[in-house]
């Protein structure tokens, strides 16, 4: 049987509701300091592995304005900080250090110290070191009293960070960074406050570091520049005496040889 309702054409479906344009809202940002930037997102620290390119930067320094880069240029260079001008550790820090400043140039390496005060503060700090130490600091030392380079490689003490609304902006830690030619942090050494540099072991890494770039070696515990150093697990016994000539096998996985200063 027929129907006898009228035909009607189906609706094309329409959601239920509307769409509306979403208004553009412009948004100002607080201008924040960095330094406070870089505590209150920790995520934005920089990861500074061995091996991974050193932050580059432009500062005030006691030798004028420096871009860092800049000044390594194709030498290593080493990069050590300090928590403040005019504290005894320091001063005899950087009073060491001077005094190697042949020791380090025969290397290949250029000198930079920081410290968290302002460039008037660093020249009267000089005057004292070089009286006090007996010699002559000649090397740059970067005014970062903003702590700007001390964020960028984190040169900062966790318990200041905790306490930043009590202690203020935090104070710089002993750091030290060895970098290679290529810009790359190849070693390391953190130091609390209280703790003086050992200007010896600097060297020694320094040394053993350049050595195994050119001589493809490891350097064992204690090692000293003319001592016997390690054949690496990935060259065999034999090619180890092609290229060194004597080898001492102690275990298959430890050999020695001898590969001069």
């Amino acid at each position: 049987m027929a129907s006898i309702l009228p035909h009607v054409a189906p609706r094309a479906f329409r959601p239920a509701f509307r769409t509306f344009a979403r208004p553009q809202i412009n948004v100002q940002r607080p201008s924040v300091p960095v330094f406070r930037r870089y505590i209150s997102t920790p995520t934005e620290q920089p990861r500074l592995r061995l091996g991974s390119t050193a932050p580059d930067f432009t500062a005030k320094t006691t030798h004028g304005d420096l871009n860092f880069h800049d000044f390594i240029g194709n030498s290593w260079a080493i990069l050590f900080s300090h928590p403040a001008d005019f504290t005894p550790v320091c001063t005899t820090e950087l009073g060491a250090f001077a005094k190697l400043k042949d020791e380090f140039e025969k290397r290949g390496v250029k000198m930079i110290g920081l410290s968290a005060n302002d460039l008037g503060s660093h020249d009267k700090w000089v005057d004292d070191i070089n009286e006090v130490c007996q010699t002559n600091v000649q090397f740059p030392i970067i005014a970062d009293a903003d702590r700007k380079v001390a964020f960028l490689y984190d040169m900062i003490n966790q318990d200041d960070l905790d306490n930043i609304a009590e202690k203020g902006i935090a104070f710089t830690i002993r750091s030290v960074f060895i970098i290679d030619p290529n810009k790359k942090i190849r070693l390391t050494m953190m130091y609390p406050a209280s703790t003086g540099r050992n200007t010896s072991e600097v060297l020694r890494v320094i040394d053993s570091l350049q050595t195994g770039d050119k001589k493809g070696i490891a350097t064992p515990i204690n090692w000293q520049a003319g001592e016997d150093v390690i054949v690496p697990p990935s060259v065999s016994t034999a090619d180890a005496r092609k290229k060194f000539g004597d080898v001492k096998e102690v275990k298959p996985y430890l050999r020695y040889t001898n590969v001069g200063k």
